[in-house]
């Protein structure tokens, strides 16, 4: 039996539909895919995630942990974590990607869109508390960077960083782990960005929350306001995350006191991350045949070149970044 038609028997236990009521929701970088089921009285989720290649197990507790902290998250209804099979509440179809491309990126709706999730992170970082979720610790966050010499550097650009250009990444990295594990600890989604939000009233579904860790306080704010799928202005990143910084200092987490310092960790902890994702990326293409993530590779460089450009202790990074491509690449739109 095809893995479809024993996810459609599972489900067809508690709510009976034919095979055609499952259609493709979504997919994402992994190896877990998503049906909406759709009958006369409602709409739910369900996942398939092979076992033999993932574990429904974090989904289904993070999904209560973040639940329960107030965030708005698919409910778990039913779970057979043998199977890998799981049955969902359905948070609709459109995705903050979507809402933004749909008008244009105005200014309006942007901004409604992004307070109401900048407000739900701080509302998720309120609930933190250690020895509860993964840390990302030092060794997670370098095999995070790792994949840039591997994947990105050597693999897809074939430049494989040897001699001075491999110290001069080695010293980055160090600067940028010392950083990261310098910063005040919460929760962290780790992928709270434009695809992974849904467009819901007051606050954003939030999806694709299994990887969640205790870690640095800033980084979901840049995977929000440093997409890699979407670019902004640098006055309404700045605009947005001033307005987090001080809606975090009222909800008293420790972010730093002086919005200088916070916004040099943002940047470095950016670093970090586009680093990360120009591997991740690189790794999907090459390794899993998913090509359809070059198209963003320019946005995430620029951004990581921009940010590099602007501290003096990442100068050499910046200079090893335009060694390897010749000239930063350019993204076509900004919004």
């Amino acid at each position: 039996m095809s893995r479809l038609n024993a996810l459609h028997a599972w489900v067809s236990q508690t709510h009976p539909a034919p095979l055609d009521a499952l259609t493709p929701a979504s997919s994402d970088a992994s190896f877990r895919r998503y049906f909406r089921l759709t009958r006369e009285d409602g709409c739910w989720i369900v996942m398939d995630a092979p076992p033999d290649k993932e574990d429904c197990r974090p989904f289904v507790a993070v999904a209560q942990l973040f639940g329960a902290a107030g965030l708005h998250v698919p409910q778990v209804l039913r779970a057979d974590l043998e199977q890998g099979f799981l049955l969902l509440t359905d948070l609709g179809q459109t995705t903050y990607l979507q809402a933004l491309e749909a008008c244009g990126g105005a200014r309006d709706q942007a901004d409604r869109l992004y307070r109401a999730a900048l407000d739900a992170l701080v509302t998720l970082q309120q609930a933190s508390r250690p020895g509860v979720l993964p840390e990302y610790d030092a060794a997670l966050l370098q095999r995070e960077l790792d994949l840039f010499p591997e994947w990105y550097a050597a693999r897809h650009l074939g430049r494989p960083l040897e001699g001075a250009a491999q110290a001069t990444f080695q010293a980055a990295s160090r600067a940028l782990l010392e950083n990261a594990l310098a910063q005040p600890r919460v929760y962290v989604h780790r992928d709270y960005h434009s695809r992974n939000l849904m467009q819901c009233e007051p606050l954003p579904g939030v999806l694709d929350f299994q990887d969640a860790v205790y870690g640095p306080i800033t980084y979901d704010a840049v995977s929000l306001l440093k997409d890699a799928y979407v670019a902004w202005e640098e006055g309404q990143r700045i605009d947005w995350l001033v307005r987090y910084w001080e809606g975090a200092r009222a909800a008293r987490l420790p972010v730093a006191s002086d919005f200088g310092d916070f916004y040099r960790d943002f940047e470095w902890m950016g670093v970090q991350r586009h680093l990360k994702v120009l591997g991740i990326f690189a790794r999907l293409c090459h390794r899993d045949g998913k090509t359809g993530y070059l198209a963003d590779m320019p946005r995430v460089a620029q951004a990581l070149h921009a940010a590099c450009g602007r501290y003096r202790e990442l100068a050499p990074l910046a200079r090893l970044l335009e060694d390897l491509w010749g000239e930063v690449p350019q993204v076509g739109y900004t919004f």
